[in-house]
């Protein structure tokens, strides 16, 4: 039996040694944000980060300060961590 992943877990690693983690619904929620956000603005301007399912919660960043986006698919429920 395949597991089916709740949600996934995004490490931003920034290039002043911070680290934030970021969750997205789906693998697909997380490409089209990326596809759409972080890759298509110029480098240096800011952009919203939603750091949580609740709406109107964002970390903002310029695109340049990220140096590594891990990628975690978490299978235990929500209430879990």
């Amino acid at each position: 039996m395949s597991r089916i992943p709740r949600r996934y877990a995004v490490h931003l690693h920034l290039s002043g040694g911070q680290s934030e983690t970021v969750t997205f619904a789906s693998l697909d929620a997380f490409q089209q944000w990326y596809g759409g956000v972080l890759t298509a603005g110029a480098a240096d301007t800011f952009v919203n980060v939603p750091i949580s399912d609740l709406d109107g919660e964002y970390l903002v960043l310029r695109p340049s300060a990220v140096i590594a986006i891990r990628v975690e698919p978490r299978f235990n429920a929500i209430e879990d961590e």
